[in-house]
């Protein structure tokens, strides 16, 4: 029963700031402060958001009823991106944190490139893609691909060392040490970095849809900007949070499922 009222508890404590930030808005929206169109009520951006979703009311005008396509639209480029961007970096990271030859070869010119900002990639990616779905792709690739590589080579740079002593003692070639000892203990750092990944993922995939692309949550953030359209504005902004919360939560239930074995021992630990 204790346990059940702190798991209650620990659960309302969580809504209680956004909560009171919601009501604040609404009464500071209000209030006559600034102006209703400059800052829309919360209830004024859920009307708008609603009809952005079921199209009921047509108060969002010309996207009335298309938020799952602009939704799906976004998703679809943030997953490309993303998937391209785990599966390169998780193999470079590998090989750079485990092969030295590797490191002095790739790392200088990973360096020198991990500090651009993947925006002043745009007008580049523009003229090599055109205004299409790829530039918004290539710019998520940019932004996801440095976190993951960075976190994966320093998990495989700071495994165990007497773990592999064992492996390699109980007779384990190269392959079998990556593969048993080298990846499983770099999990948790390469977790980290694709949840770091997926958050700039989609800041960059927002990005791309205002400059580069004609639909997706960002085009629609853009141009409603563009219209004076702030309730959307925020009703945009609330569905990026949104689809970026669930994203992270998702790769967060995979990572515990994955590193479970790591809860055991920490818990066993803690017993002993």
């Amino acid at each position: 029963m204790k346990q059940a009222m702190q798991s209650l508890w620990r659960s309302k404590s969580r809504v209680v700031v956004p909560i009171c930030l919601v009501a604040f808005w609404e009464v500071f929206s209000r209030s006559g402060v600034l102006p209703a169109s400059l800052l829309p009520a919360p209830s004024r951006v859920l009307m708008t958001w609603l009809d952005w979703i079921f199209g009921f009311s047509g108060t969002a005008q010309d996207d009335s009823g298309r938020w799952i396509y602009d939704a799906l639209a976004s998703c679809l480029r943030v997953f490309a991106g993303y998937l391209v961007a785990a599966v390169s970096g998780i193999a470079l990271g590998v090989a750079i944190g485990w092969w030295r030859w590797v490191e002095k070869t790739i790392e200088p010119t990973i360096q020198m490139l991990r500090p651009i900002p993947p925006v002043s990639w745009i007008p580049l990616a523009i003229i090599w893609f055109g205004i299409a779905n790829k530039p918004a792709i290539f710019l998520v690739f940019l932004g996801a691909f440095f976190p993951i590589l960075m976190n994966t080579v320093q998990g495989v740079k700071t495994a165990d060392r007497n773990l592999l002593r064992a492996a390699a003692m109980a007779g384990a070639n190269q392959s079998q040490l990556l593969r048993f000892v080298i990846v499983p203990a770099a999990l948790p750092s390469i977790f980290s970095g694709l949840r770091i990944g997926i958050g700039t993922a989609w800041m960059l995939t927002v990005t791309a849809e205002m400059v580069a692309v004609k639909s997706g949550l960002g085009y629609v953030l853009w141009d409603s900007y563009y219209f004076l359209r702030y309730d959307l504005v925020i009703a945009a902004m609330i569905s990026i949070g949104l689809l970026g919360f669930l994203a992270d939560f998702g790769l967060k239930q995979v990572m515990n499922y994955v590193l479970r074995w790591q809860h055991t021992a920490t818990v066993q630990g803690t017993r002993a």
